[in-house]
């Protein structure tokens, strides 16, 4: 499967239905709206006007669909709900054209300005409709005649395993699972010789992460025996933080927490744990305001990054910027880049926690971590989309290993990009052993579950203060 492919197919019939339904537009108005204005057939012509336009107002309804998450999930579409969100989407552009446009246009009475928003409102509605339904429907038509397919892995390794595999494979329509193998949980209970005689036995339970990674996996089924639901919340936990979706069979619904939701995959219905926290159009208004403030600040704090630069190499040896690998998003690793707070190989003898006192920090670093200043070049990871502007804060595997002993809920926060400051950072402050990372973990939970716009602007109001207050811990 090629997501980026699937997204551009979506994109270019957006943009070409845009331009022909303007380009239809146009011919309306000059012809029937300007000629009875004017009592005369206006002569139909293409300036200037309608050239800028015509790049232009494509453009437009194209981010318009990206900001209402339309170019989401582009494989598990539900053609109803793309209909509906197409509906409301051309309603919103439609009317932001009609004030930024047509309001200044020819008319004969304000029963003109109606008709106009109607016509141009149907053109676009059902050309991107039939487009959009097309590309759909051909998705989906290869999904179910197994041409597409999610590499899936079944967690469980006996008979409710075995007849859930069954199923969903004799299915005459697939819903788009190929499975690629399986992972037995307790090591006691064995696997059914069946199962592996149909399916790649893949390992044990607690390397998921790894085996996850080096298939590919796009989708985990959870099938367990009566026995072994004493682990589901060890499993919950585990496959979470990745960006894997999670299906389970029915008959475990009572002993889940969370968000849940029923899918129907034909004779082998199945609930979906969504690891979706914000809808499509929050993703993208959040990384759309990731990126403003990022290149605002990176512009506006060039001359700051110049002078911390320099102080920081005037006063210790080393280099000024300090890079290093931490976990992000499902898991995966980035390099995140901080000014240099700490003498040069500080930790030549292993990862290790700083503390107040910690010698290792340099006079510079003592104020630039108290005033935040040391985050700065983190704005440059935003822009990469490693980070958020907000999230919870970034930790080293070295580290995670040690928390999640201690509280395994810690990987639900991979569910979302690290941030250069969270709501953990601003009521804790830095940890400096794991009892306080886990502390600290609390306030970024609780994030998790109220994350919004308006949150945001919270948490980035009280990091300003603590950065002009000088109150950093």
């Amino acid at each position: 499967m090629n997501r980026r492919k699937e997204i551009a197919k979506y994109v270019i019939a957006d943009y070409l239905c845009s331009a022909l339904t303007w380009t239809a537009f146009w011919i309306f108005r000059k012809h029937y709206i300007e000629s009875e204005k004017f009592g005369i057939q206006v002569a139909l012509e293409f300036d200037a006007k309608f050239f800028i336009a015509l790049i232009i107002i494509p453009a437009f309804w194209v981010f318009l669909n990206l900001l209402s998450g339309l170019y989401a999930n582009v494989y598990r579409k539900s053609r109803i709900a793309e209909i509906r969100q197409l509906f409301l989407t051309d309603g919103v552009g439609v009317i932001i054209l009609f004030f930024s446009i047509l309001l200044n246009d020819v008319i004969l009475n304000y029963k003109t300005y109606y008709f106009s928003i109607s016509v141009l409102f149907c053109m676009q509605f059902v050309l991107s409709s039939i487009a959009h339904l097309f590309i759909t429907t051909n998705t989906n038509r290869k999904i179910h005649q197994r041409k597409i397919g999610f590499n899936t892995i079944l967690i469980g390794s006996n008979s409710k395993a075995l007849q859930l595999y069954n199923d969903l494979q004799s299915q005459h329509s697939s819903s788009g699972n190929k499975f690629i193998g399986f992972v037995h949980i307790e090591p006691g209970n064995g696997f059914s010789s069946e199962l592996s005689g149909k399916l790649k036995h893949l390992g044990e339970f607690e390397n998921i992460h790894d085996i996850i990674l080096k298939e590919k996996v796009a989708e985990i089924i959870i099938a367990l025996e009566s026995s072994e639901h004493k682990h589901i919340e060890n499993i919950i936990n585990k496959v979470s933080g990745t960006e894997a979706v999670i299906k389970i069979i029915p008959d475990m619904y009572n002993i889940l927490t969370g968000s849940v939701k029923f899918t129907s995959l034909l004779d082998a219905p199945l609930m979906v744990i969504s690891n979706d926290v914000l809808e499509p159009k929050q993703v993208i208004l959040k990384r759309t305001f990731d990126i403003a403030v990022s290149l605002f600040f990176l512009i506006l704090l060039s001359p700051v990054y110049l002078i911390i630069a320099i102080i920081i190499k005037l006063t210790s040896k080393g280099p000024v910027f300090y890079s290093q690998e931490r976990i992000g998003k499902y898991s995966k690793p980035f390099t995140i880049h901080k000014f240099r707070s700490m003498y040069d190989g500080a930790e030549k003898d292993g990862p290790a926690l700083s503390s107040k006192n910690d010698n290792r920090i340099t006079k510079v670093g003592r104020f630039l971590r108290k005033t935040r200043l040391d985050e700065l070049p983190q704005f440059i990871n935003v822009l990469m989309g490693d980070m958020s502007l907000v999230g919870p804060r970034p930790e080293r595997r070295f580290f995670i290993d040690q928390i999640v002993q201690k509280a395994p809920q810690y990987t639900h926060l991979h569910k979302i990009k690290p941030g250069i400051t969270s709501w953990g950072q601003v009521r804790y402050g830095y940890a400096e052993n794991i009892e306080q990372m886990v502390k600290r973990m609390k306030y970024d939970i609780l994030y998790l579950e109220n994350m919004s716009f308006l949150l945001d602007m919270r948490i980035i109001i009280h990091t300003v203060l603590i950065v002009v207050q000088g109150r950093g811990k």
